[in-house]
């Protein structure tokens, strides 16, 4: 029997290139295998974007930038799926120990996404303070006739125990896509004793709740205000204490964000949370931002 029999199947409801954003592949996409799976621990701060040359300039010093992330990032478009009724976006609102939640990431371009482009079809989740990642790269038809048309896919032995989570939760909880979120990605590596260590600055985060193909060239909107960057710390055990301190520093104020979560609440699909900080907050005249 394959893997989709089970379940019925049901129907789920180009700006120019920048000079100094590299074509694919770029980031993760580079060196990530097909199936690719990781624990750590993720810290988040927002950050005036006046102050990002500053910031750029101390992480220069103590790490080596992703050699696939120029200034100013790279583009990163994530697909999200969830239930009818937003479970998943309602876990991370409860603050949930135990949650998780289905994506389909695009690291390039959208608007040179093509049926061969690979892209990463990823089970994020949280247990207590650590953070789980699953992956499997596949070319994006594939990708999207498994999560959308409920089509089986071709697999090795050790790719089905996540070929399989993914097909029983997409078919058991009618997953559907509900959101993209796309940004800008600078990408920092740490060095000889911060091997585990990975800095990124997400700029220009925007979104939208519909035209759901990566390369429809549909109006996106800002879900952060864009004079803001999101700063994320992540590391495999500890982090470093002159991170902590370079954060205290540059007034970084730790936030409890996800941007999955402020794509929702742009675009009205859920009430917005009273735990959301006032500054993220978009102004009803959203300004609209072309295809990055």
């Amino acid at each position: 029997m394959r893997v989709f029999d089970r379940f019925s199947r049901r129907t789920p409801g180009g700006a120019q290139q920048p000079e100094d954003v590299p074509t694919a592949p770029t980031g993760y996409q580079q060196t990530a295998s097909r199936l690719h799976a990781f624990n750590r621990y993720e810290i988040k701060y927002l950050l005036d974007e006046m102050k990002v040359p500053a910031l750029r300039e101390q992480l220069a010093a103590h790490m080596s930038a992703d050699p696939y992330s120029p200034r100013g990032g790279y583009p990163v478009t994530s697909l999200y799926y969830d239930t009818p009724d937003l479970r998943f976006y309602w876990e991370k609102i409860e603050g949930l120990r135990f949650r998780r939640k289905l994506r389909m990431r695009l690291y390039g371009t959208p608007s040179e996404c093509t049926e061969d482009t690979p892209v990463q079809v990823e089970i994020k989740q949280r247990v207590n303070r650590v953070t789980q990642k699953r992956r499997l790269a596949l070319p994006y038809g594939t990708a999207r006739r498994w999560l959308d048309q409920r089509e089986p896919i071709p697999c090795s032995p050790a790719e089905r125990p996540f070929v399989d989570e993914v097909t029983m939760l997409v078919g058991n909880l009618d997953l559907r896509p509900i959101v993209t979120t796309g940004y800008l990605r600078e990408a920092f590596i740490g060095r000889e004793a911060d091997l585990g260590l990975r800095v990124t600055i997400d700029h220009k985060v925007h979104g939208r709740d519909r035209d759901f193909d990566f390369a429809s060239g549909a109006t996106n909107r800002y879900t952060i205000p864009p004079k803001l960057a999101i700063v994320e710390i992540k590391a495999n055990e500890r982090v470093p204490y002159w991170v902590t301190d370079l954060a205290a520093r540059a007034d970084m104020s730790v936030v409890r964000i996800s941007k999955y979560c402020q794509s929702v609440q742009a675009f009205g699909l859920a009430p917005r949370s009273t735990l959301g900080a006032p500054e993220l907050v978009m102004p009803a005249d959203q300004p609209v931002v072309a295809d990055l």
